[in-house]
């Protein structure tokens, strides 16, 4: 009962030294990949923010992963997401395998059933968007889009119709 508990000061402080040496190496490292790394996240980013946490915690508990081997992980996992997003910015193709495409769920008035559907977006939850922004009318919105990171953007109609930022919306059912 006793192991459960304490098993050295060994351990302890093992732990301690490769959790603050790891947390520096993985600061280092994710300052050195650029803000792209750390900004709002697409599904491939989520899945390397969650296997860079692995990798801390491995460290932190398993005494068989050294510091070099937990640094070589952060090192891969970090080139892989700088790499797909180089890639990304250069080729349409990989963009669109690696990003989601913005969904548009309500178009001049009209509710995009189907693509409210297949996003699993109620139409509740596109009223709500609209009254945060302030806007006391459906009538008075051109756009409702569902972003690449899972946001609602809520488009007011303008005066002329000119400027349209649905560029790169497909809407489905128009």
């Amino acid at each position: 009962m006793e192991q459960f508990i304490f098993d050295s000061w060994t351990s302890l402080f093992r732990t301690l030294g490769i959790g603050l040496l790891s947390y520096v190496v993985l600061m280092l490292q994710l300052r050195l990949s650029g803000k792209r790394t750390l900004s709002k996240m697409n599904a491939f980013d989520f899945v390397v923010t969650i296997a860079l946490g692995s990798t801390l915690a491995t460290m932190l508990l398993s005494k068989d992963v050294t510091l070099a081997d937990g640094t070589a992980a952060f090192a891969l996992l970090i080139f892989l997401q700088y790499s797909i997003t180089w890639l990304s910015v250069r080729s349409e193709k990989i963009q669109h395998l690696v990003k989601a495409q913005p969904a548009l769920l309500l178009y001049k008035g009209k509710f995009m059933e189907e693509d409210m559907q297949r996003e699993r977006i109620t139409k509740e939850e596109i009223l709500a968007a609209i009254r945060s922004q302030g806007i006391g009318n459906v009538h008075n919105v051109d756009a409702v889009v569902l972003e690449t990171q899972g946001n609602l953007s809520v488009i007011q109609k303008t005066e002329d119709g000119s400027g349209s930022v649905l560029q790169n919306v497909k809407p489905n059912q128009l």
